[in-house]
């Protein structure tokens, strides 16, 4: 719901709370006063995930695909299904079901 925005709100801080507020502001990467306050009134909470996890993941993901396409044609062509790309395939499932965990514990956790 956002309107235009013509009422203010003021309150003073102390110089620690004000720091305070600076520090979580920098933890996650909010740069305007005004909208942390905004949403931290509204919500009671801001969260900024790391995605360095799920950056990996989709890259995992992609080459994954990548890999069963070409596993699939390999296998139309010529008919035959080689146990080292299983395994290969496996052993990449089994990281991108591990970082999946590690993920959920993560967004558990907050």
């Amino acid at each position: 719901m956002r309107g235009r925005r013509d009422q203010q709100l003021h309150f003073r801080v102390s110089k620690p709370e004000l720091d305070r507020i600076q520090v979580k502001m920098a933890e996650l990467g909010i740069v305007s006063i005004g909208a942390y306050l905004r949403k931290m009134a509204l919500d009671g909470y801001c969260i900024r995930l790391d995605l360095k996890e799920l950056n990996r993941m989709a890259y995992l993901l992609q080459m994954c695909s990548n890999n069963l396409n070409q596993y699939a044609k390999r296998a139309n062509e010529s008919g035959r299904v080689y146990q080292t790309d299983i395994e290969d395939l496996r052993a990449r499932l089994d990281e991108l079901i591990g970082l999946a965990k590690q993920i959920l514990a993560q967004l558990a956790a907050l």
